[in-house]
């Protein structure tokens, strides 16, 4: 259990540094380049803060997916063939999620969706590594 513990921990560290450091700014550049001569950007501090707390959770959440995944395939409510298989779905969730998840420019929507699409990969191989094997049937053995 420590080593799952660990290595969540990392995994939502990893996408949250990921998130703060490379998505952050794009993000705050988008909303910052409302700016006219007439409409100046003045962020409160707890608009600043709010928009980092939620992309931080954001990104720590969806580096996790590795980690979901392996559960799933050790419970064995999915199989890496079966992932496989619904990858392209998988693609179109990944944008839905990015959409929904981060500020309306294609940025850092793509920033999003391209470490899931990654990510669901890591996973793929992960539930062909750790799935549980199933018995062959007696019938089929012989």
């Amino acid at each position: 259990m420590i080593p799952i513990a660990l290595l969540s921990a990392i995994f939502f560290v990893v996408g949250a540094c990921f998130g703060y450091f490379v998505v952050f700014p794009f993000g705050f550049q988008f909303f910052v380049g409302y700016a006219t001569d007439i409409v100046k950007p003045m962020p409160s501090l707890k608009e600043y803060f709010s928009f980092a707390v939620q992309m931080l959770i954001a990104f720590g959440v969806i580096f996790e997916l590795p980690l979901v995944i392996f559960f799933l395939a050790r419970l064995g409510i999915v199989t890496g063939k079966w992932l496989r298989q619904k990858q392209k779905y998988a693609m179109l969730i990944t944008f839905i999620v990015a959409t929904i998840l981060t500020p309306p420019d294609v940025v850092s929507q793509l920033l999003m969706a391209a470490p899931l699409m990654l990510l669901y990969e890591i996973g793929i191989w992960v539930a062909y590594l750790f799935s549980t094997k199933k018995p062959i049937p007696e019938e089929e053995a012989a």
